[in-house]
């Protein structure tokens, strides 16, 4: 390997006769002068004698056309390699041209390439382009990051990707962007697996009901087999956890009623006048009962509830009650009707969905106990719940700092990462939301008190730019919208050429840029230990569930075969029974009898007797 053509201080051209060159590989350079740098391949061509006029349309420059011809290539029949190759550290000179290269020793990239070990850090891949110098690597680094390939799951090929957790302190927050099918979601498990081995305390908001780690991945090898049934807990919002009324303030009971559907400044208002916070007496009856009751007073006005009370018509219940209506009124007269209806619709509408039926204390407790926490529910559910559950965990562990920063006692309360999928929806960019609020604020001082981030989306264009601009590692995979390829041009280190190869990366294969290893690295995601219980494909489900029935029709009929076409009522009443409750008609069971007849289960026939008759096949 040679470099060629015209050099600077950036890059550089090497050429090959023997070798091919993979893209993100490292290779050496051997100029002493400069003390032989070290650069990655960001573009490589193959031309031989058979396609001579592809280098018309290459990144290759006359100039090194010339120095392949002068150094003994025949451009014109040899097969040649060429590699563009971006240097890692900024030469002080242009590199000599025609100075040879190769394939640097693992000891020469070690501190280059590995920031953490594998037993403290994330082993969440491969760093591609590594296989040739991953021979030498020490043995704790060797098989500890299995691959997928098609099906089947192979041994690790290179050199293990480590991200240092412990880094976060320093550069916090993560962010995962792909579009569907870019292995987007499977590098999220993968991450969160790991947080479960090192047993970090992480809360998963998981809107597609997936993120369950009780089933272990198809074929997996036992030797990369983990059980994780003890580090995580799955808990649905209004079955399992909700929100304890008696301990909101108004600021809560405002943020979730506005995450339930926006306030107008009318509601607002409604909201902070009525909720009687500070003295902790309000449940939800006593706050959900004067909402009803004002509503009441205000349809029927202060006029009419006075008329009835100087009526004499009311009885001695009948007329307390008015009494407290035209009470209500003198109180709060100056709200408006359609605020109070408004309230009262967004606070049965949490109600339905059981927010209110239970607390967050298991998830505190298994939090406590360093576990991952799974919140599943509908993304609108999720985001209420989200905006109290966060702000409520965030405010127990910023108050423990704060006290041990100035020297007083608090509840300890442990750091914690926070983990969500179409974190666009809870952070979103152009309005405001109160999860967004809570969001921002931890991007923005999470760091300080130990609560990080790791935001997944398809559409990083529509996530909110204060929260992107914190995420100072992103694992970006195959992106295809234009708009979106853009943003993580702005947000990344990503060069042209990386960009140009973001809509054909295959799925798992992703673009790391992190401020902790100061440059871009191109890495495959391993395979996950575990799988989502939403992995069999629809169509084969639609398949299996037709069989399914058709398999139970099929035992019903067969014990009453052979069936006569004249006599079919009298055979439908005993497969009706056979089929406990599933109530067939005529036509329906004849309908059935043509489909398994179609499917070569049954044989239809002439009967001696005249008509039809349905018999086994």
């Amino acid at each position: 390997m040679q470099v060629v053509g015209l050099t600077t201080q950036q890059e550089v051209y090497v050429a090959s006769k023997e070798r091919k060159f993979r893209s993100n590989e490292i290779l050496k350079i051997l100029d002493s002068e400069l003390d032989n740098p070290l650069g990655e391949v960001v573009e490589t061509q193959s031309y031989n004698r058979f396609i001579p006029l592809s280098i018309k349309d290459s990144f290759v420059d006359k100039g090194v056309l010339e120095s392949l011809r002068s150094i003994g290539y025949n451009v014109d029949e040899d097969e040649i390699n060429i590699a563009k190759v971006r240097l890692l550290t900024e030469a002080t000179y242009p590199i000599k041209t025609g100075v040879a290269a190769e394939v640097p020793a693992f000891t020469e990239v070690k501190e280059l390439l590995v920031k953490e070990s594998p037993a403290e850090g994330l082993v969440l891949g491969v760093i591609k382009g590594t296989e040739e110098m991953a021979a030498g690597m020490d043995d704790d680094l060797k098989d500890v990051a299995p691959l997928l390939k098609g099906k089947e799951v192979v041994a690790q090929q290179g050199v293990p990707f480590n991200f240092k957790l412990k880094a976060m302190h320093q550069y916090p927050h993560i962010g995962i962007i792909g579009g569907s099918g870019s292995g987007k979601s499977f590098g999220m498990r993968v991450m969160l697996e790991e947080l479960m081995k090192l047993e970090i305390p992480t809360l998963v908001f998981d809107p597609h009901f997936e993120m369950d780690f009780s089933e272990k991945f198809p074929d997996l090898p036992t030797e990369y087999e983990e059980d994780f049934e003890s580090k995580f807990e799955i808990f649905q919002v209004g079955r399992q956890v909700g929100v304890n009324f008696e301990d909101l303030s108004t600021k809560d009971l405002l943020d979730l009623l506005s995450a339930a559907s926006d306030l107008s400044e009318s509601m607002v208002n409604a909201v902070e006048t009525l909720h009687n916070a500070e003295a902790k007496r309000d449940s939800f009856f006593t706050f959900a009962e004067r909402l009803a009751d004002l509503r009441q007073a205000l349809e029927l006005g202060r006029k009419r509830i006075q008329r009835k009370l100087k009526s004499g018509e009311l009885s001695g219940q009948q007329k307390e009650e008015y009494q407290h209506y035209l009470a209500l009124i003198d109180d709060y007269g100056s709200l408006h009707l359609s605020s109070i209806t408004g309230l009262t619709w967004r606070l049965n509408k949490l109600k339905r969905h059981g927010l209110f039926q239970q607390s967050i204390s298991e998830i505190e407790a298994a939090l406590q106990s360093r576990k991952l926490v799974v919140v599943q529910g509908p993304i609108w559910l999720l985001q209420v719940f989200a905006t109290y559950l966060l702000g409520n965990l965030y405010r127990q562990r910023r108050d423990y700092k704060d006290a041990d920063y100035s020297g007083e006692t608090a509840d300890y309360f442990p750091p914690f990462l926070v983990a969500t999928d179409e974190a666009h929806n809870f952070a979103p960019k152009g309005y405001d939301s109160p999860t967004k609020r809570v969001l921002k604020e931890i991007s923005q001082e999470g760091r300080k008190y130990g609560v990080f981030l790791i935001l997944a989306t398809q559409r990083p264009t529509l996530l909110a730019d204060t929260v992107t601009a914190q995420l100072n590692s992103k694992f970006v995979f195959r992106t295809v919208r234009a708009s979106d390829i853009e943003t993580i041009k702005q947000e990344t280190d990503l060069t042209a050429e990386e960009a140009k190869r973001l809509p054909y990366l295959s799925s798992g294969d992703a673009f790391v840029s992190s401020a902790i290893f100061g440059r871009t690295m191109a890495v495959r995601i391993r395979v996950a230990k575990t799988t989502s219980p939403h992995t069999q494909n629809p169509f084969d489900e639609l398949e299996a569930k037709t069989k399914a029935k058709e398999d139970e029709l099929y035992g019903a009929i067969a014990k009453h075969l052979p069936i006569y076409d004249d006599d079919m009522l009298t055979e439908l009443k005993a497969v009706n029974k056979e089929l406990e409750g599933k109530m067939l008609s005529r036509n329906q069971l004849q309908d059935r009898l043509e489909t398994l007849v179609e499917r070569g289960r049954l044989k239809k026939e002439d009967s001696p007797l005249g008509g039809t008759v349905y018999n086994l096949g």
